[in-house]
């Protein structure tokens, strides 16, 4: 019997079109799913859409549909873009499947029953892109800890999951296992950041929206969308809380990976295992947090007009171009970048230079001086020795590359039978060999040798571009190889003819030809060409009395000094004066401003803040900047005038 293989990935929020840097984690998760396949797993993949919450019901009533509308339309789009790029899911789930809801109502009524829910009251922060409710202390610089945004004042009935009961057993079960969170960075920052500091109990549903699964026996209330969303992971295959789970749920979990953004990785490894803690499931052997793809250094905002989609990427350079270059260009724990001038570059050097080009002369060579015939004549020579062993070395060193979910790594071993190979015709020039009636055999020889190696890098590329290696193969007239095979070198047969008709697998890209083509998707994009698309502005806050706004006390403030604040990737800190007073305040806006810049400035300060703790830093008020929806673009306020700090702003 064949050993499982079950890898998902993160259901795609289904608010909105997905972006390449979405799209890459489905490319990914396929590229993997297929090499285990060749290494002759029975691998199931599954990936879907999570269609509940607050977000999409503003975003459909905004549109003037019903939410089931809007997220049936989002969630066809998404699938088409996945299909698009080649991926091979055996389930594309979505959260809306009758079958999914059930299964969340009658997990959320059993954790309710054996004590691990409860109900209460929530006052605290919200985020509403987040579907999260914050304390002040957790916030950042009086916004959402996790992305940034605004948040408001929420009070709410609402059920409650009592986290820390099984926090515990989670930090013994990750220590125990050190693989389960990778990178390793990743997990010290789960550990660091939440585990051992203490969890607070999750609020797990809402009242004040209706788009989600209500809960069955108190349906003014819908399950908080992180619960309703993590286990698809389980129901999509079959699981069923009340002990009638199918033979595909008993023979695939638990997951064997799950591949995740490094965004959403504290949802999977502190509140998913702790899920199933108390569901009595064994846990994922591994959740792997990959980075992002960036534009420019940044990430893609629709604001910031700087967003790439995959269907444009597609449409201009086709499907295995695309997966090449967002598999190559990302590292295993770092973020990858992602322009146009990049992408031509690296397709246009690997792919057209190095592959496509390597393909076509050996073919074009055999059909010129021997009829397309392709024959080992034993004529071997020393050089031959090192292509030879760079072509049969490579499927051991993919596999353990693969093995460490070292994809760009293992695209690179792949590529470098190709490059020796282009090496190996410099070194025997069979131009030259050609003119020599007596050097025929050696002639031979060579190409064989060629087109042996070609085939080998052909069957190991093709779960990285499967459309690629399968134009290579036919072209070669040779059968796919099984793995095993890869690493004995001569497999290919005798006296097979290749094609009389090469093609061209990847044309050199003109950078002049194409730029009509991008400058028209981008003005597409453009935030002014998009503004029905994506407005700009955040969605206005409720009305207030004007005793509310008098309730602020706003002030002029000068930055005296700036600095850094340890253990933070967003914070500095600001000692600032206002009149004759001065005051320290937390901000987080490192990833806009050095410390350096900010020296001198004045801006307005929030003065009668409640002071807050951050990282150990006391913050007595809050600066005001002013940002995109998404905050890709932040300023600070600050008067068009000189004017004395301490200033009353009204």
């Amino acid at each position: 019997m064949r050993k499982k293989y079950y890898i998902t990935t993160a259901i795609a929020y289904a608010s909105g079109k997905p972006h390449i840097g979405n799209t890459y984690e489905a490319i990914l998760a396929d590229a993997i799913a297929r090499f285990k396949r060749y290494q002759g797993y029975e691998v199931f993949l599954q990936t879907g859409t999570d269609e509940h919450g607050q977000k999409i019901e503003n975003k459909a009533s905004a549109a003037g549909v019903t939410p089931k509308e809007y997220v049936d339309r989002v969630a066809a789009e998404i699938r088409t873009i996945w299909d698009l790029v080649g991926t091979s899911y055996d389930r594309f789930i979505r959260t809306t499947d009758a079958d999914h809801e059930a299964q969340v109502q009658k997990i959320f009524k059993r954790l309710y029953e054996q004590g691990d829910i409860y109900k209460g009251y929530y006052e605290g922060m919200y985020c509403e892109p987040c579907e999260s409710f914050f304390t002040a202390s957790q916030l950042v610089d009086g916004k959402c800890p996790d992305c940034g945004g605004e948040v408001r004042p929420a009070k709410e009935e609402a059920y409650f999951f009592k986290m820390s009961k099984y926090a515990p057993r989670l930090i013994e079960y990750i220590n125990e296992h050190p693989e389960f969170i990778q990178p390793v960075a990743r997990k010290n920052e789960m550990m660091n950041n939440f585990l051992l500091p203490g969890l607070q109990d999750l609020c797990v549903s809402r009242t004040s929206f209706t788009w989600g699964v209500p809960v069955d026996f108190d349906p003014k209330h819908v399950v908080y969308v992180w619960l309703d969303a993590l286990v698809n992971y389980i129901t999509g295959i079959g699981y069923d809380c009340g002990g009638h789970s199918t033979e595909q749920f008993q023979k695939l979990w638990p997951a064997d990976l799950h591949l995740i953004g490094k965004d959403i990785i504290r949802f999977h490894t502190i509140y998913w295992p702790i899920f199933l803690m108390a569901l009595d499931l064994p846990l994922p052997k591994q959740v792997f947090g990959h980075p992002w793809l960036l534009q420019n250094g940044g990430k893609m905002s629709k604001s910031k007009g700087n967003v790439m989609y995959a269907d444009d990427l597609v449409q201009l350079f086709g499907m295995d171009a695309v997966r090449y270059f967002v598999l190559h260009e990302m590292p295993f724990d770092n973020d990858g970048i992602i322009t146009w001038e990049l992408l031509i570059e690296r397709l246009n050097a690997d792919l057209a230079n190095v592959l496509g080009n390597l393909v076509n002369r050996t073919v074009s060579m055999s059909n010129k001086y021997f009829g397309g015939e392709v024959r080992s004549t034993g004529a071997a020579e020393p050089v031959d020795g090192e292509l030879k062993a760079v072509a049969a070395g490579a499927a051991e060193k993919v596999v353990r590359a693969m093995d460490g979910l070292r994809v760009a790594d293992a695209l690179t071993e792949v590529f470098a039978i190709f490059r020796r190979c282009n090496k190996y015709i410099d070194e025997t020039m069979p131009w030259a060999l050609a003119k020599d009636p007596e050097k025929q055999d050696r002639l031979a020889e060579v190409l064989y040798n060629l087109t042996e190696s070609i085939a080998i890098g052909a069957n190991l590329l093709k779960p990285f571009l499967p459309a690629t290696a399968d134009s290579i193969l036919s072209e070669l007239n040779d059968a796919p190889r099984a793995l095993e095979e890869l690493s004995s070198f001569g497999k290919y047969v005798s006296g097979t003819h290749v094609t009389d008709k090469p093609e061209i697998l990847f044309a050199r890209i003109d950078p002049k030809v194409i730029a009509p083509a991008i400058e028209a998707i981008e003005a597409k994009q453009h935030p002014a060409a998009a503004a029905e698309e994506a407005p700009a502005l955040a969605p206005y806050k409720p009305e207030i009395a004007y005793e509310d706004f008098e309730k602020l006390d706003l002030r002029l403030a000068k930055v005296k000094a700036c600095e850094e604040v340890k253990r933070s990737k967003k914070l500095l800190k600001l000692t600032l004066t206002v009149g004759n007073e001065e005051r320290t305040v937390v901000s987080g806006i490192k990833n806009w401003y050095k410390p350096e810049d900010l020296v001198g400035k004045t801006v307005v300060l929030v003065a009668n803040l409640k002071p807050v703790t951050l990282c150990g830093v006391e913050s007595r008020g809050m600066i005001l900047c002013a940002s995109d929806e998404e905050d890709q673009e932040l300023a600070f306020v600050t008067p068009e005038k000189a004017l004395q700090s301490g200033y009353v702003v009204r």
